[in-house]
């Protein structure tokens, strides 16, 4: 509820009605159908507009979650150099710097000075202007070099745009690679070598729904009885006529 005496009207088309008591401004939000939402409480008279109130809060909660979605991730990272550096290591650290501002992430790049070295900080501001050059393309200086104890370090700001993280949408597949541990993947497993007898295939074994299944509790089979030897034919035969 607006306990503001006074406010400044927008009606729903956005047109300036001019400053009006609070009572006067919600009878005529309610007779066009409306509801009266404070839309800038901090002015002076606060600014009310007649609108859906549940829409309103809708079109809100909308506009956070996009922001959310499409917030950009920025980080710091670090990238360490010493004053004896080789040239090998020194394009290396100079790639991987590369890589980090690609991605839109700020660096700070420190060199590290041991013993003497301390008394030549010339060496480790020349190395930093080396460092900077090399990677001039992808970014700008933030933090001139500056000497802190034992390290002196300079800032560097990408000039690409930060990635943006979203998520996954439903239903898209998982990406190629190995299956995780305790799930068999799928339409991979090779068939089974068939047995061999003394270098020649053995024939496979008939299928377990093709072969009969004994009945349980089956008598052992009677071996047959061997057949009874053919009669001579000479003994019964009765002499010609």
């Amino acid at each position: 509820m607006i306990r503001i005496p006074q406010v400044r009207v927008v009606d729903e088309e956005g047109a300036q009605l001019g400053v009006m008591p609070t009572p006067q401004a919600l009878a005529m939000a309610q007779e066009r159908g409306y509801d009266l939402v404070e839309v800038a409480p901090m002015a002076s008279p606060p600014v009310v507009k007649f609108l859906d109130f549940g829409q309103y809060k809708y079109e809100l909660t909308k506009r956070d979650k996009e922001n959310k979605r499409r917030q950009r991730s920025v980080t710091f990272k670090e990238v360490r150099l010493t004053p004896k550096i080789g040239s090998g290591d020194f394009e290396t650290k100079v790639h991987r710097a590369i890589e980090f501002l690609e991605d839109g992430d700020r660096i700070k790049v420190t060199v590290r000075f041991r013993g003497r070295e301390l008394t030549h900080p010339e060496l480790g501001r020349n190395l930093l202007a080396k460092f900077t050059k090399a990677v001039e393309e992808h970014a700008t200086v933030e933090r001139a070099p500056i000497l802190e104890g034992k390290s002196m370090f300079a800032v560097l700001a990408s000039t690409h745009k930060p990635k943006i993280h979203e998520h996954g949408k439903p239903g898209e597949g998982r990406a190629e690679g190995p299956a995780p541990e305790g799930e068999a993947p799928e339409a991979q497993a090779a068939p089974a070598a068939s047995p061999t007898t003394n270098g020649q295939p053995r024939p496979a074994a008939p299928a377990a729904s093709d072969a009969p299944s004994p009945a349980p509790d089956a008598p052992a089979p009677r071996p047959a009885t061997p057949p009874k030897p053919p009669a001579d034919p000479g003994a019964d035969a009765a002499p010609a006529q």
